[in-house]
């Protein structure tokens, strides 16, 4: 059985192609059946997520098993693969097992060790199975890839870092305040990026959000999304007093938060803290105002200077995670070959018995006179010769079964002696190194 994976990513594919062929999980299961029917296809596996579509499979004969997935892709949408494949990969066997390990453990991602993909590769196996595509080999596979994907995360620490400005933002307000729970959030600006932090600021226990924009509509729908209020700038002092966090992003050119300001409304506030990230350029937050005693604020270079720190860790615990994921894909690999190598071993034996006992039986047609104890001895020798001339094959290959190159051996036997092998059918000179895409 050789498993292999097609697919395409934001390193080898721009958005304008990724798009073109994607697996919404309304119809994920008609995909599947469809590509499983394949004669070729003993098992499929579908992960399709914004910055990647990839198609993970089994197959008995690797060349009509890609064949099928060509197939396939040209069949699902208006994307062809000869016409864009440059931004297509392939990987089989050694390589597609270490490239799904590495998107489990997020080293492929484009946000380094970003957690949302173990979820998406979990999801897609899920799928699979719901819909009977997966079989045996593919299974034990991405049951292996998602322990990957949890034993970096564990051991190694890499999603702890945040290395988004919003997420960024969210945790230093943390370290701050401890805890989110109960706390106010006032958002001023209503863009993109003030709703990234209001997402991560209600998902860590913000209880009560404040939307201020020069956009009144803006500001409401924004606001609507995460029960939140919005309010007009000239409301703005009155709501300050009453925030715990003031996340700022707005288009002004000029300060919208004074020093002045913030001095009256902390003398209001009973000492509680009060914490500003600016995320805006030009900034929205006079400087001064991290002088202010009680106030803790951050500027869009305070965050940069966090993200550079955190995807310097994150570069030392992936390299921890490059370590884990070979020592993973030995186990994997060993566990593979042996649906190779076994199999093979015991065809090699079984064809042996075959040729010496045909060949006994000739032979004592022949002899009709020998005695009981003259036959034991020339099957003994027979049985010998046997033996000795498989011993060295067997042993090779039994050494590199648990290797890269195990399954070649087994072919390479398989050829040499004209073994069946149940479900290893494959041609000969197919080139199982890993296809890269020419980026």
């Amino acid at each position: 059985m050789f498993i292999f994976v097609v697919g395409l990513n934001h390193k080898s594919a721009p958005v304008e192609v990724r798009e073109q062929l994607t697996f919404p999980e309304s119809t994920i299961g008609e995909s599947l059946t469809r590509l499983r029917s394949e004669k070729a296809i003993e098992g499929c596996i579908i992960l399709s997520t914004c910055n990647r579509t990839e198609i993970y499979c089994a197959t008995t004969d690797l060349e009509k098993g890609l064949a099928s997935v060509r197939r396939f892709v040209t069949n699902s949408g208006p994307l062809v693969v000869d016409d864009f494949a440059n931004h297509f990969y392939t990987h089989s066997i050694y390589d597609a097992i270490r490239h799904l390990f590495r998107v489990a453990a997020g080293l492929d991602s484009m946000v380094l060790g970003e957690t949302q993909i173990l979820g998406q590769v979990r999801r897609a196996y899920q799928l699979a199975c719901e819909h009977g595509a997966s079989n045996s080999v593919l299974n034990t596979w991405f049951q292996q890839a998602i322990a990957v994907g949890k034993r970096v995360r564990t051991e190694t620490g890499i999603d702890q870092n945040p290395v988004s400005i919003s997420y960024t933002a969210v945790e230093l307000a943390r370290q701050v305040f401890d805890s989110l729970g109960g706390k106010t959030a006032l958002i001023l600006g209503a863009g993109k990026m003030s709703e990234l932090t209001l997402k991560h600021l209600c998902s860590n226990g913000v209880s009560t959000v404040i939307v201020a924009n020069r956009s009144f509509d803006r500001a409401e729908a924004l606001a609507s999304q995460f029960g939140g209020r919005a309010i007009s700038f000239s409301e703005l002092e009155n709501y300050i007093v009453e925030a715990d966090i003031i996340i700022s992003c707005t288009a002004a050119t000029h300060y919208v938060v004074r020093k002045n300001m913030v001095e009256n409304i902390m003398a209001c506030r009973a000492e509680r803290p009060l914490f500003l990230i600016d995320i805006a350029v030009p900034r929205d937050v006079e400087p001064s105002v991290g002088t202010v005693q009680g106030v803790h604020l951050f500027d869009v270079d305070d965050l940069q200077n966090v993200i550079d720190q955190n995807l310097a860790e994150r570069r030392k615990a992936a390299s921890q995670a490059e370590i884990i994921i070979e020592q993973e894909i030995n186990k994997f690999l060993k566990w593979l070959n042996s649906l190779f190598v076994v199999p093979t071993i015991i065809a090699l034996k079984s064809k042996g018995d075959d040729i010496k006992n045909k060949e006994l039986d000739r032979a004592f047609a022949k002899l009709k006179n020998l005695s009981e104890k003259e036959q034991n001895a020339i099957g003994a020798l027979a049985s010998s010769l046997v033996n000795q001339i498989l011993h060295d094959p067997i042993t090779q290959i039994r050494q590199h079964a648990a290797s890269p190159e195990g399954h070649l051996y087994s072919e390479i036997l398989q050829n040499l002696f004209n073994l069946e092998v149940a479900g290893q059918r494959q041609k000969k000179n197919v080139e199982y190194s890993e296809t890269r895409s020419q980026k």
